[in-house]
This record gives structure tokens, C-alpha cells and sequence, in this order.
């Protein structure tokens, strides 16, 4: 029989690695499909930087997106995001009706939610957060028995 609490101790680092970086991707082709309709899509809006949406929405969905598949300031990154999805949920579906079911917003409100999942986690074990951090503590470390 398995031992299934040392199965998710070792795996689930792992797995929120895996959700981080999937998200990102994910998250990445919305904001490639603002700049440059790729994805192509059949109603394309012509890309303007200085509006809320496509403009903001998709430097942040394309910065997020990148630094979210790396790993890279994801506490942050998922914060912002997080709340760019509820601000998105509530200006462009909430007024369409009271359930995201019926007016366009699940995806915005899974994504929130991710997002804020991401910022308690973290970013996993596959991360360039976690590199950084163990480089910054050993670079520290050696600093200290230097100077003791």
C-alpha cells in the first residue's frame, strides 16, 4: 500500500510547479492574442497602449504570463494578476448577468482565484524564485563564517 503523506510531501512542490507554469502559458496566449492576434481570433480589437483593455490587459497578461512560466517574482506577479482578473470579472462580465456561467467570466474568476492561490504558495520547486533564494542564502552564509 502507498504511503500517500510521503507521496504528497515529495510531489506537491512539484505539482504547484506544474500549475504555475501551465497557468502562465495559458495565461501568455491571451496577451500574444492582444498584441499580435496569436492565437488569431475571429473577433480581433486593434491593440491601443493607452486604454485598460487591450492597452494594460496586455502587458500584463504578457509580462505576467513570462515571469509566471519562469518562476520569477511570482508572490507578486499573481497578486497583480489577481487582481486584474477581478477587476476584469467585474467591468467587462458582471454586468452581463449575475452568474459567470451565463455572462462570459468563468475563465476570469478561475484565473483570479489561481492567481491568489499562487500568491500564498509560491512558486513551487521549479522556480526561478526558489534559485535565487537558495543562491542569495548561501552567498549570505559564506559572508557570515567569512566575517566570524
Amino acid at each position: 500500500m502507498p504511503d500517500w503523506t510521503s507521496l504528497r510531501l515529495s510531489w506537491e512542490p512539484r505539482i504547484l510547479s506544474l500549475l504555475r507554469i501551465m497557468t502562465g502559458l495559458l495565461f501568455l496566449q491571451h496577451g500574444l492574442n492582444k498584441f499580435f492576434n496569436f492565437p488569431p481570433a475571429a473577433t480581433q480589437r486593434p491593440y491601443e497602449l493607452f486604454t485598460l483593455a487591450p492597452g494594460l490587459a496586455g502587458i500584463l497578461e504578457v509580462g505576467g504570463g513570462i515571469l509566471l512560466v519562469f518562476g520569477l517574482f511570482t508572490r507578486p506577479v499573481a497578486f497583480i494578476l489577481c487582481g486584474e482578473m477581478a477587476f476584469a470579472y467585474f467591468m467587462a462580465h458582471q454586468p452581463r448577468g449575475l452568474y459567470p456561467y451565463s455572462n462570459g467570466g468563468t475563465l476570469a474568476v478561475l484565473y483570479c482565484f489561481v492567481f491568489l492561490y499562487l500568491f500564498v504558495a509560491g512558486g513551487g520547486e521549479w522556480s526561478l524564485d526558489r534559485v535565487l533564494r537558495r543562491s542569495g542564502a548561501s552567498t549570505s552564509g559564506a559572508t557570515a563564517r567569512r566575517a566570524a
